[in-house]
């Protein structure tokens, strides 16, 4: 049963208005999204912004996210916070709205978020919060924020959390391949799947875990007497494509003034060669000067890829003590 404590909805942008909220007469075409607060009784101070990975969705960190503002309100030192939770284009529910137009790259992922925010006519996020994919989308935001790209009003986030994801380019030969693996096989398979556990023990079948073909089958949706696909495959292939070519080892070697970069390494992901830990290790000991931002990174023991379900607790303790407010 959820706690009454939390508000918790979700909404289309630019469709019917929902439960009352008020519709934007903006014409942007903007994203789906869920909102999480601790207590409904007390106007919210900080927003963070919270991106999942490739194929996920919002609600793959609806249970931390909780946790999270909970244990943020247990501290006086904090303000009050709204943790919103994205479903970035080609994923969830932002896989149904229209008008979010190619290419589907991480730019125009990070473009996304200025659009709800002018969109819903917020003030710009405290904090952007992203895990594997969602931490480049993260990366992006803030540098394309910085740049001047979504106007003279926009306010560059105070901290980024990017949560397993590494910073640079991904070379293909330095990776097990397992995601281009995973895509290979959605495409191959029928755009009308019988049910989920033909997806599943078919999954199994091609050498896949059953934790990930339990995954992949959990974002299927019912449609009719068969299921389809909760995500736009094609455009989230192309935005892994992106993921893997894009670097902003530029935006960490020389932060803005006033943003902290969190980079939380998980202790037995797969995805850190021994220089790439050893360039962020570098740029985090780095004295800096007062004009520029600074970046540290954190150890999540314990913990592969999937940080929220592998160690959750040991996230909560690593990003609740340092996340920053207003």
């Amino acid at each position: 049963m959820r706690n009454p404590r939390f508000l918790f909805f979700s909404r289309y942008l630019n469709t019917t208005p929902f439960l009352g909220f008020k519709q934007n007469s903006r014409s942007l075409q903007t994203l789906a999204y869920e909102e999480v607060r601790a207590n409904n009784d007390k106007p919210y101070k900080s927003t963070a912004f919270v991106l999942h990975g490739l194929l996920g969705s919002a609600r793959n960190w609806r249970s931390f996210s909780k946790t999270l503002v909970s244990s943020l309100e247990k501290n006086s030192s904090s303000s009050d916070w709204r943790m919103v939770l994205v479903d970035m284009r080609n994923h969830g529910r932002s896989a149904e709205i229209k008008g979010l137009e190619p290419p589907n790259d991480l730019v125009n992922a990070a473009n996304d978020l200025a659009n709800l925010v002018k969109s819903e006519g917020w003030d710009w996020p405290d904090v952007v919060i992203g895990h594997s994919m969602g931490g480049k989308v993260a990366l992006q935001y803030a540098e394309s924020c910085a740049r001047g790209d979504y106007g003279e009003y926009a306010t560059l986030p105070k901290q980024l959390w990017v949560l397993d994801s590494v910073p640079g380019d991904v070379n293909p030969e330095e990776s097990d391949g397992e995601v281009e693996k995973v895509l290979q096989t959605l495409q191959s398979l029928p755009s009308e799947i019988p049910s989920r556990k033909w997806l599943v023990d078919h999954m199994m079948e091609l050498g896949f875990s059953k934790s990930l073909s339990q995954w992949i089958g959990s974002n299927l949706k019912k449609s009719g007497d068969h299921e389809t696909w909760a995500f736009d495959l094609q455009g989230a292939v192309d935005m892994f494509n992106s993921y893997r070519e894009r670097s902003y080892w530029s935006l960490l070697e020389n932060p803005p003034n006033g943003l902290q970069i969190a980079i939380v390494q998980a202790e037995n992901s797969d995805r850190w060669s021994p220089g790439v830990v050893n360039r962020l290790e570098s740029l985090a000991s780095r004295k800096r000067k007062e004009s520029e931002g600074k970046v540290s990174v954190h150890l999540l023991p314990k913990s592969g890829h999937w940080v929220h379900v592998d160690n959750p607790k040991g996230l909560l303790d690593i990003i609740a003590p340092n996340i920053v407010s207003t």
